[in-house]
């Protein structure tokens, strides 16, 4: 007599409780809740004030609100006059930083952000005695927090050959240190200054990095000089939007208004001998990819969209998954560009505007800047023409639904797994220019068209509702 033992199934959630840490799919399962949770929970527009005087932002605030108001006014703001261009958070989360295209800096505490957000509309003021600080300057376009120094916010504007550093602890309109790039000549012997696109920072604090309208990296060495101890370059004049270091900090990445991706390792590579001193003519890149192209390899997507070159906006490395680098291109679409095996595993494209009748005739004038959440591969990025983002699961495996293999993954799975594996909309109150999450409970700030902050997170609910609601 043969008596049959069943192998009971494993409990996950007891796995977890014994181990102390998420296995990673287990994570992922659960993270379809996580996107569903997300809602604006409170918006503060930036009627700011610098020496009891409204700021500039405040002006060009106010004065589209009247524009938009108007019934049959047929001008509008120019878009470079208006609108938060970027936000970044700082390593802990306590202080969020942004900029204007108008040009206001201002570094908020986020506790009392988050404190003042109760989900009700219209929007709330924020505390002003609360921000460390709020300074007018020229038209910005990027700002980092330095990643090895807390105490150094950096920032640039495509208007300016210039990255201006500051130190919160000084309340000083005058930057703690600038560095310029090297001035070049055009055919008529006329100089010729970049304007910078987007900053970053190596972790060890040695190095800075900016892309500029020219097509070229400039990488500053702080401890050496205030011009660029080395030019990677394109070998187009293709303006690059924006950078992304690794995690090594000898390898970056690039994106241009053309389209393209490059990678230069610092390391050496085929160029190894030109990265030992500043040469005039500038280091190629290591790999130079044509994101069209990757796109056409996927048969699905060419068998349902004609695939053209596309600007791209943004790339952002996954933090739980360092070789997913995350673009984001002009037309709304998202993917995910697998930097080992040099391939598009992930795409997101959501219906063109023409198909529901949007406008989206000054939208496409914004770059949109997209922020991975600190864990599970959640990419958050604003509509290209709705008030809202786009909450997507890039999920390294053909789990995810935005996976290009997902259809064939698809047919193994419950009805009930494949209903709730689905990519967010998340409706605002604005529209969206930049995201950044906060790094320890993944909270969303947006940065809107009009110059406020949306707070985006799970809603607030008081414990006596749902005492009620459990009895």
């Amino acid at each position: 007599m043969f008596v049959q033992i069943q192998r009971a199934r494993s409990w996950r959630r007891s796995e977890v409780e014994l181990n102390g840490k998420f296995d990673p799919k287990y994570r992922h399962s659960l993270s379809s809740l996580l996107m569903h949770s997300y809602s604006e929970i409170g918006a503060f527009p930036h009627f700011y004030h610098i020496d009891e005087k409204p700021c500039q932002t405040h002006v060009c605030a106010k004065l589209m609100n009247r524009i938009n108001s108007a019934v049959n006014l047929g001008h509008q703001l120019p878009f470079r006059m208006q609108g938060i261009s970027a936000v970044d958070f700082d390593n802990k989360g306590i202080y969020l930083v942004s900029v204007t295209k108008s040009g206001c800096l201002t570094v908020h505490d986020f506790e009392t952000l988050y404190c003042q957000s109760t989900g009700s509309l219209p929007p709330l003021y924020e505390d002003e005695s609360k921000h460390l600080m709020h300074l007018n300057l020229q038209q910005l376009d990027d700002v980092r927090w330095n990643v090895a120094n807390q105490d150094e916010v950096v920032c640039t504007s495509v208007k300016s050959n210039e990255v201006l550093i500051f130190d919160i602890g000084y309340i000083s309109s005058k930057p703690v240190e600038v560095f310029r790039t090297r001035r070049t000549l055009s055919v008529l012997g006329s100089e010729v200054y970049k304007g910078l696109c987007a900053i970053a920072f190596t972790t060890d604090d040695s190095r800075l990095i900016a892309s500029d309208t020219h097509g070229v990296v400039n990488i500053w060495d702080r401890r050496k000089s205030h011009l660029p101890c080395l030019e990677l370059i394109t070998g187009s004049r293709s303006t690059l939007n924006t950078i992304q270091p690794h995690v090594d900090n000898q390898t970056i990445f690039g994106a241009s208004k053309d389209g393209n991706i490059y990678m230069w390792d610092l390391r050496g590579g085929r160029t190894s001998a030109a990265f030992q001193c500043h040469n005039e003519a500038g280091h190629p890149p290591l790999v130079s990819l044509k994101l069209v192209s990757m796109l056409s390899k996927i048969g699905s997507l060419k068998a349902q969209s004609d695939i053209v070159p596309k600007e791209i906006h943004s790339i952002d490395l996954d933090p739980s998954c360092p070789y997913q680098l995350a673009f984001h291109l002009d037309d709304g679409w998202s993917g995910v560009l697998d930097i080992y095996n040099l391939r598009v595993t992930h795409v997101h494209c959501p219906p063109p505007a023409w198909l529901t009748g949007a406008s989206i005739s000054s939208d496409l004038l914004y770059l949109r800047k997209a922020s991975w959440l600190p864990a599970s591969s959640i990419y958050a990025v604003g509509s290209s023409y709705d008030s809202g983002i786009h909450i997507l699961d890039f999920y390294p495996d053909t789990s995810s639904p935005s996976h290009v293999d997902y259809k064939e993954h698809e047919e193994s799975m419950s009805e009930i797994n494949r209903q709730t594996k689905k990519n967010i909309f998340v409706p605002l109150s604005e529209g969206v220019t930049a995201c950044a999450s906060h790094p320890l409970n993944g909270t969303i700030i947006a940065g809107t068209k009009h110059s406020s902050l949306l707070a985006i997170s799970q809603p607030h609910q008081k414990f006596v509702q749902a005492t009620e609601k459990a009895l």
